[in-house]
């Protein structure tokens, strides 16, 4: 069985290399990989998905010349773990882009966060420098803003964007607006050189973006060099902004005018790829980095589609991600694969396109997509919904177990903090942590996508499904090594002062013990 299996895994690996081009004699050119990468963008928010206004028509396009994913998710309902986990293929509990501040607490990378992405995880864009890319990210970063995190310490040539989201604008006193790179230069802020006016949601950004793409592609192309483009956008963040055609053209308002204008984008980018005869030889790929932020809709918020909830919840809204995989000549058109995807799985299939294999030193979450893009495979895997450092859901195959519930807290809830707006579920949408790790609340997500009708615990569908799911989660925290975690929250009186000796430690990054006594910490 073993011999068989081993020589049944040898001929899929030489069926995608002979897909590829690589078993040519002469070797070519290692294909260019462009991924595209959307901020808060829910699953509903494509017409190709459902959205009724059907506002997405190259978006739609490139899923009917490729292929959708039903069932493709994210690592992390919120944007910087999001982040970290595409680019290390490893989960954000490994990679360390988690807080151990609170149980199953959300973080992220704000100015005042001192941590980052560790030099010991190995990024995408480092890995594809063996292969000899030339590689571009655009937009948003949020793996760190301290020097050490930068992303051309990373593997990244070349960086149009900025290291956080734009909020603001703050008042350049008590904190600055959040700057904008051009790779290592500072070449503005926003709401400065970068204006975004959040009365009429106007602002050129995404014009930027997109000519940054347009330049970088005709410029490696001219090269003959291989290219990774990480386009990663964030238009449909709250505050969203269009550019001035777009705004007011949308049925579903400024959200919406921001939506269409990424369409118009992506729709830009691949007739570029095409009309330089480099579609057959460039794998795209476009998700988003979380579900739709409900808290700020209906005016800056997406959809979710039929799913519950959405960012910052591990509910499928929370989690589950549009996803479209394109590539002319390799991925047969008009595709829909009900593979279970993870954002992590862009690591894996990147390397894979390029001919490199994953590190061997180290556990990746990430699958390798192309036997599933290529010939239609299907891979059993799990899902796993971490908030924090909590291992809160579990899906295998249609099945869903929440170890733990919750939205958010009731004080946030009672000032409006809403993650869930009109879908109260009882004893699922819950303000108070409820553990279920003795009995699971265990969900069929094919009857019953929204996750309301919990299976009856006396059932044998439920019983079966149980004894399935812990087998797995045991096997999963037999090997886990959570890294050290990067998003930790210091006491508020040592981010402000520290004794002599102390430096202002802001942000923790390194744990407690490694820090002297005389100064406090927040656990």
């Amino acid at each position: 069985m073993a011999a068989c299996a081993t020589a049944t895994r040898g001929l899929q690996q030489l069926l995608v290399l002979s897909a590829l081009g690589f078993l040519a004699t002469s070797a070519p050119q290692p294909p260019n990989i462009v991924l595209l990468l959307m901020d808060d963008m829910g699953w509903g928010d494509l017409g190709v998905y459902g959205e009724p206004s059907r506002e997405t028509p190259n978006l739609d396009k490139m899923a009917l010349e490729g292929m959708l994913f039903p069932n493709f998710y994210s690592a992390n309902p919120l944007c910087s773990p999001s982040r970290a986990a595409l680019l290390t293929g490893r989960l954000p509990i490994r990679n360390g882009f988690y807080t151990s501040n609170g149980h199953a607490r959300n973080a992220y990378t704000p100015q005042e966060i001192m941590g980052g992405i560790p030099n010991s995880e190995h990024l995408l864009p480092e890995l594809l420098k063996k292969a000899g890319y030339t590689n571009k990210i655009v937009g948003k970063w949020h793996l760190g803003h301290r020097p050490q995190f930068h992303p051309l310490k990373h593997g990244f040539d070349e960086w149009f964007g900025s290291p956080n989201c734009h909020f603001g604008p703050y008042d350049n006193k008590v904190k600055p607006n959040i700057p904008v790179y051009r790779d290592w230069e500072m070449v503005g802020r926003f709401y400065e050189e970068f204006p975004i006016n959040l009365r009429t949601g106007e602002a050129n950004l995404t014009q930027l973006y997109l000519q940054e793409a347009l330049d970088f592609i005709k410029t490696q192309h001219a090269r003959q060099s291989p290219f990774f483009l990480y386009w990663a956008i964030d238009a449909t963040h709250a505050p969203v902004y269009a550019s001035r055609p777009f705004l007011g053209t949308s049925h579903r308002g400024r959200y919406g005018d921001a939506v269409r204008e990424i369409d118009d984008s992506v729709g830009k980018i691949l007739s570029l790829l095409q009309n330089l005869g480099i579609s057959k030889n460039t794998f795209v790929f476009f998700t988003s980095d979380n579900g739709a932020a409900l808290i700020s809709a209906p005016k800056e918020g997406g959809s979710n589609g039929p799913f519950l909830c959405g960012k910052q919840t591990t509910f499928e809204g929370g989690m589950r991600e549009p996803a479209i995989a394109w590539w002319p000549g390799h991925i047969a058109a008009g595709q829909v694969s009900h593979q279970l995807g993870s954002i992590m799985d862009l690591f894996t299939t990147s390397l894979s396109v390029a001919g490199l294999k994953p590190p061997s030193d180290r556990i990746i979450d990430g699958l390798d997509l192309l036997p599933t893009l290529l010939q239609g495979h299907m891979m059993d895997r799990p899902i796993f919904y971490y908030r924090g450092n909590t291992l809160m859901a579990v899906t295998l195959g249609q099945y869903k177990a929440h170890f733990w519930t919750w939205t958010n807290s009731w004080e946030e809830f009672r000032q409006g903090i809403d993650f869930c707006p009109g879908q109260n579920v009882s004893g699922v949408t819950t303000h108070t942590q409820e553990e279920h790790t003795e009995l699971p609340l265990i969900f069929h997500l094919g009857r019953d996508p929204g996750e309301r009708f919990p299976l009856s615990f006396a059932s044998a569908e439920y019983q079966d499904t149980l004894s399935r799911i812990t087998q797995v989660v045991q096997q999963h925290q037999k090997s886990l090594i959570p890294g050290q975690p990067q998003l930790n929250v210091c006491n508020q009186a040592v981010m402000n002062w520290a004794p002599p000796g102390c430096e202002k430690l802001g942000k923790c990054l390194t744990p407690p013990e490694s820090v002297p006594e005389k100064c406090s910490w927040a656990h």
